[in-house]
């Protein structure tokens, strides 16, 4: 686990706008220490310097966030955050969203762009949450075709997604060949979501992170909608399993949180609700038949200029081991500093927690 440090305004100005987020400063001020949509920019940035090659944020994942305006119980767009940083090293991200919804906030980011491509698997229809996101939005001007929908109807299931999903982004990958991928896996897709209305199972699910992991580009995975706690809980712990290659065993081990996975204490359950399937084969072969018509009208692999890198100014400016523990730390100082007493990280001395719940 790496320690992000605490997201300034002038960072998050770099898509917001700059009174958005002083509105957002203003208007919650006991909220400041939750800005970790930061830890995706963090992230963003041990990719781009190989020091990892995934990076994972759960706490990530608001896709529905604006420029100038929150949506969706997304109020900073980390994703958009997190791509911009990618974008220095990279010439072409790819973002792919399994929300159940329409990832809008990031499309509309970069839907003048061919630097990014937006591909986002979602309920469409029937003035669904965000009400965008039809076949035929695909971008505009540079980014024309360069904006990817996949809509879908009540019920899909596993065998249905996960087969649509790797024909897409296979040729997605075969003719963007991004240098980066964002995979935004948010769990609101899975059967039984009390916002969702799709079949998926948890293994449908993290296929799809299994499938992307093994394209072995840079990736940069992070949670997102999910209302069915204990599932969402299992779907990203199983799909950390996928992305550090480790098989977990189906029996959730004691712990104190226990009492909310039963009766059935395991990862992979099945939610017993089901939803008809509405997405008939001749659907999903006209969806498929388009998307891939789409891919054939863009620049294959379509070349940017890239020009040199920004310096990171978002780094620490000051070095923590060199500050003297008898002087005063100034407000400057404590206001970078964000670790909180009573929580817990690598390295601290657990005799001093005296056993206390450990944070991560």
């Amino acid at each position: 686990m790496q320690r992000p440090h605490k997201a300034y305004p002038v960072e998050m100005a770099q898509f917001h706008s700059e009174d958005y987020i002083e509105f957002l400063h203003r208007i919650t001020p006991n909220m400041q220490e939750q800005y970790h949509q930061e830890l995706l920019r963090y992230a963003a940035h041990r990719l781009n310097n190989k020091l990892c090659d995934v990076a994972i944020n759960w706490a990530g994942g608001l896709h529905h966030a604006k420029k100038c305006e929150a949506s969706g119980f997304c109020y900073v767009n980390d994703l958009v955050l997190g791509i911009l940083e990618l974008l220095k090293y990279h010439a072409r991200v790819l973002y792919i969203d399994i929300d159940v919804h329409h990832g809008d906030g990031v499309e509309e980011a970069f839907f003048l762009t061919d630097r990014v491509m937006t591909v986002s698997f979602h309920k469409f229809g029937d003035n669904f949450f965000p009400g965008t996101g039809d076949m035929k939005d695909i971008g505009d001007k540079d980014g024309k075709y360069y904006a990817i929908n996949v809509p879908l109807k009540d019920g899909i299931d596993d065998a249905s997604f996960t087969r649509l999903f790797k024909t897409i982004i296979s040729k997605v990958v075969e003719f963007y060949q991004p240098g980066a991928i964002v995979l935004q896996c948010g769990a609101d897709s899975l059967a039984g979501d009390r916002l969702g209305c799709f079949n998926l199972s948890i293994d449908g699910h993290s296929e799809c992170v299994r499938y992307v992991k093994k394209l072995g580009l840079p990736l940069l995975v992070t949670g997102g909608g999910g209302y069915t706690k204990e599932n969402v809980a299992r779907c990203w712990t199983v799909e950390t399993g996928v992305l550090v290659d480790t098989d977990l065993p189906n029996e959730i081990p004691d712990n104190d949180y226990l009492k909310y996975f039963k009766p059935d204490c395991s990862l992979r359950v099945n939610s017993g609700i089901n939803v008809e399937n509405l997405n008939g084969k001749t659907y999903l072969s006209t969806i498929k038949m388009q998307v891939l018509e789409n891919l054939r009208n863009i620049q294959h692999a379509p070349g940017v200029q890239m020009h040199e890198v920004p310096p990171d100014n978002y780094l620490p400016e000051y070095d923590e081991d060199d500050i003297n523990p008898d002087v005063r730390m100034d407000q400057h100082l404590q206001d970078k500093h964000i670790q909180k007493d009573e929580e817990f990280y690598e390295g601290d001395n657990d005799q001093d927690h005296d056993g206390g719940e450990k944070g991560s």
